[in-house]
């Protein structure tokens, strides 16, 4: 087991270990179980059908196996695309660009014991966090639509989750006036703990590898660096509970939504506020900045003159959904260019499509819509 331990945490080689001793048992091995118990130093471990152990080797054998068949289809396919391009052979973007949600659901997450306030795909790998109510958060495989494994820490709900741009680190935040970082190369401890909020933390993100920023009920946005956990910037200016944030591509502005019904847009370095969005009739529950994949679709919206010439850096336009039942597209200038209408209930999220071309919102009608962003309809 030397090379394995290498590579291997301390509790992923004890995770492994049982697995096999769950193996050798359900299989009858008894020797071999006998023996691997004796030298694993695992002799309390008495396998069950109830432990999570129990065929966990098998599921992921068919896993690998079914991971490395995709594999073996994705390098046949990368041939045939390098064959295309040294032919010289154009073609048009690939119709996958453009694949949204079709019902039915491929997985149904159902392991938390409240209301889920939030998810989260880490950016590498096929890995959900699932923030909750209950105190807790979840992680899943998306692969397989295996539950992984439960980060508890939290004292009050889990509200908001961020992976770091390198997935290595998680960040969430909570009523109980904490930020946690967890790092998922530590078998996922919690590492640090933030404090300095006054209320309920309700927005975290990741400003790159460095800096950290959250939202709060007490009405102020925090910049915290990273590696020391110490807060080098307190922003205020909205007048009520400052519910999301989230930052532009390059880092540079933060956007804000908040119960006062507005929409302010952050220079991250100066604490600054550049602009201050007012049109929503009730909390705006969040809101982006639209990343530049989707200007090109906003401009056909809006009906601009292709002839002009336009900004390609980010922060140009906004987005944001409220209790209005609305959500408003603005532009760099603070005027809401349009305002799409079609829940019949507070919507509470949004998300950029990959492809920049859609929005998918969520709302408490108990529906999700995609809007094309050329066209403004769903």
């Amino acid at each position: 087991m030397s090379a394995l331990s290498s590579i291997l945490t301390e509790r992923q080689k004890s995770e492994l270990q049982k697995s096999i001793l769950d193996f050798l048992f359900t299989n009858g091995y008894t020797q071999s179980f006998e023996a691997f118990q004796s030298e694993s130093n695992l002799k309390n471990f008495e396998p069950t059908e109830s432990d999570r152990h129990h065929n966990l080797l098998a599921k992921k054998w068919t896993s690998v196996i079914r991971l490395q068949k995709k594999i073996i289809e994705l390098e046949q396919k990368n041939d045939e695309l390098q064959k295309i391009i040294d032919q010289g052979v154009v073609r048009g973007p690939a119709k996958s660009l453009d694949a949204l949600p079709q019902a039915p659901a491929k997985f149904s997450f159902s392991q938390h014991r409240a209301p889920i306030t939030r998810t989260c795909f880490h950016p590498q790998y096929n890995v959900l966090a699932t923030a909750s109510e209950d105190m807790s958060i979840k992680l899943w495989d998306v692969e397989t639509g295996e539950f992984e494994r439960t980060l508890k820490g939290h004292t009050k709900s889990v509200h908001d989750i961020s992976f770091d741009p390198s997935g290595r680190y998680l960040a969430s935040c909570s009523s109980d006036l904490t930020i946690r970082i967890w790092d998922s190369q530590n078998d996922y401890k919690n590492i640090r703990t933030l404090y300095g909020h006054d209320h309920s933390v309700s927005s975290v993100c990741f400003l790159g590898a460095d800096k950290l920023a959250s939202a709060s009920r007490d009405k102020t946005i925090k910049i915290w660096e990273f590696n020391t956990g110490y807060c080098i910037k307190t922003i205020t200016g909205h007048a009520e509970w400052v519910r999301y944030i989230s930052p532009s591509e390059d880092l540079k502005y933060l956007v804000s939504a908040s119960n006062d019904q507005t929409v302010r847009l952050w220079d991250t370095n100066t604490g600054e506020c550049k602009q201050d969005l007012r049109g929503h009739d009730n909390v705006v529950e969040c809101a982006y900045i639209v990343p530049v994949a989707s200007y090109e679709y906003i401009h056909k919206l809006i009906k601009m003159d292709n002839k002009v010439k336009f900004a390609t850096e980010p922060g140009q336009f906004v987005v944001s959904c409220s209790r209005d039942k609305t959500i408003k597209l603005w532009d760099y200038t603070g005027q809401a260019i349009y305002t799409f209408i079609g829940h019949d209930n507070w919507v509470r999220g949004l998300v950029f499509h990959s492809s920049g071309k859609f929005i998918i919102s969520v709302s408490d009608d108990k529906t999700m819509k995609v809007w094309d962003l050329s066209t403004g309809r769903t």
